[in-house]
């Protein structure tokens, strides 16, 4: 556009002039505008790239992190198998000994495997009948007692997180409706995680708040944490889709400590850990083929791993999937089972291999399942 002198136009040309500085300046003016719209929405294109690629890092970064974690898991557990395959290997080993003792110990393992047998020559045929003991705490909850312990005292411990336990003498005290200020408490120095624990020979095995798979070994008595060992693999997803507080599940039976979880990479389903309680350490580790979508609780009894299942809404439980480590009973043809009809659902199922019965937690209300067991084939 050229510019002229004012003194050279004309009114009528000047208003024509300054009418088409108007209009040319309008024009830039629009351009200028629409130009920066465009650059706003490339540069937001761009973000929006930017953003989904750093998304896609991260979830790529934390696949990595799972995959490494399982190949440790796995490592680990290839390991032990190492280990015990060595020391099957070596004492087949020709070496010279004492033909007395070798007889000795003969006898001795014959009498354990007898021992054990008449200890666990029975499986599940029926939940038989229910008795309501009390209704006391939270929805989520546990009650226990110690079937190790020749004593009759009953252990509260409220919540999905906390760390007071209350110890009664017994169950009548336990009923009473003051039953709390006639309770013994115990602090723990961590709190627990989840309704997974069990108490065993005067100590309270448990799942560290905070912490994703430790185990820690507390002395009620003597009121000192004495061990604590991390479970390879545990506390990435609930033990049971219908109680998500619950990573790790703690159990007892007539062969000693359990530990019961689930792991992503076997599609969900539980895995079964044996714990020797004393040395705190992993005896064997056993894939099941239960799933954990859709169970509330587990327990073990005379090593078969009893799962059971209720609907998201509470309903009627039913053991539906059992599992036993030994493959002496084909659990296949254990029909379901189902617990007398109260609508409901459970945060805590425990076996006492003592009562042959089940104490559990639900809602809020402390019951005793009895049980109707049937000889092993």
């Amino acid at each position: 556009m050229i510019l002229l002198p004012l003194e050279l136009l004309s009114t009528d040309i000047y208003t024509k002039y300054v009418f088409l500085c108007k209009l040319f300046l309008k024009n830039r003016l629009k351009k200028c505008n629409q130009d920066i719209l465009d650059y706003v929405e490339e540069f937001q294109d761009f973000s929006k790239m930017v953003l989904s690629r750093l998304s896609g890092l991260n979830s790529y970064k934390t696949e990595v992190k799972d995959e490494v974690e399982n190949l440790l898991t796995r490592v680990e557990r290839a390991q032990r198998d190492i280990d015990y395959f060595g020391s099957v290997r070596d004492s087949k080993m020709c070496v010279e000994v004492d033909e007395d003792l070798v007889k000795q110990q003969l006898l001795e393992e014959a009498e354990e495997k007898r021992n054990l047998k008449s200890c666990c020559d029975h499986l599940l045929a029926s939940v038989k009948s229910l008795k309501m003991v009390k209704k006391t705490g939270d929805k989520h909850g546990s009650w226990m007692k110690d079937p190790g312990k020749k004593h009759t005292k009953i252990y509260l411990l409220n919540g999905t997180v906390n760390n007071v336990i209350f110890e009664f003498p017994n169950i009548m005290t336990f009923m009473e409706s003051n039953h709390t200020l006639k309770a013994r408490r115990v602090i723990l120095p961590f709190p627990w995680e989840g309704t997974g624990h069990i108490i065993y020979q005067g100590f309270l095995f448990y799942h560290r708040h905070g912490s994703l798979n430790e185990i820690i070994k507390f002395n009620i008595q003597k009121r000192n944490i004495v061990d604590r060992m991390l479970l390879p693999g545990a506390g990435r997803i609930p033990a049971y889709q219908l109680s998500p507080s619950k990573k790790i599940d703690l159990a007892i039976d007539e062969q000693g400590l359990w530990a019961i979880h689930a792991e992503p990479e076997i599609g969900g389903n539980l895995v079964i850990t044996k714990i020797n309680h004393i040395t705190m350490s992993v005896e064997h580790t056993w894939d099941t083929t239960c799933s954990s979508k859709d169970a509330e609780a587990a327990f073990m009894a005379c090593n078969i791993l009893y799962v059971v299942y209720n609907f998201p809404s509470g309903g009627t439980s039913r053991i539906q999937c059992a599992y036993d480590v030994l493959g002496t009973v084909n659990t296949y043809e254990i029909p379901v089972l189902h617990f007398p009809k109260r609508q409901g659902s459970h945060s805590t199922i425990h076996y006492d291999p003592k009562e042959k019965q089940l104490l559990a937690w639900s809602d809020g209300s402390q019951i005793i399942y009895k049980l109707q067991n049937q000889q092993k084939a």
